[in-house]
C-alpha cells in the first residue's frame, strides 16, 4: 500500500515543503500521511460522537411498565389466569 495524501491541505503543504532530496521528501511524506491519518480519525470520532448525542436527544426511550392482569380462570378453580402485556397492546379478542 503506497503512501498518498488525501486532503488538499496536506497535498499543498507537501508541494511547498519538498526539498528535492528524495530521502528527505520521503520522510516528509510519511510524516504528513501520519498526521493526516490522525487528523481524519479524530474528525470522524468527533462527528460520530456528536451524531450519536443528537440522535439520543431526539429519540428518548420511554420506560413504560407492563400491564399485569389477574382474573379467575374458566378451566381451573385453584389457579387464576395471569396476563402480562405491553401498555400499547390492544386486545382484539372480545372479553365476556
Amino acid at each position: 500500500m503506497g503512501q498518498e495524501l488525501k486532503l488538499n491541505e496536506f497535498k499543498i503543504l507537501y508541494r511547498h515543503w519538498k526539498a528535492g532530496i528524495p530521502w528527505l521528501d520521503h520522510l516528509l511524506l510519511g510524516l504528513l500521511v501520519w498526521i493526516e491519518q490522525k487528523l481524519v480519525d479524530n474528525r470522524v470520532k468527533v462527528e460520530v460522537d456528536e451524531a450519536i448525542k443528537t440522535w439520543e436527544t431526539l429519540h428518548v426511550a420511554d420506560m413504560v411498565s407492563p400491564v399485569y392482569e389477574e382474573s379467575p380462570s374458566d378451566t381451573s378453580t385453584s389457579l387464576p389466569e395471569m396476563r402480562l402485556t405491553a401498555p400499547w397492546y390492544i386486545d382484539t379478542v372480545d372479553k365476556e
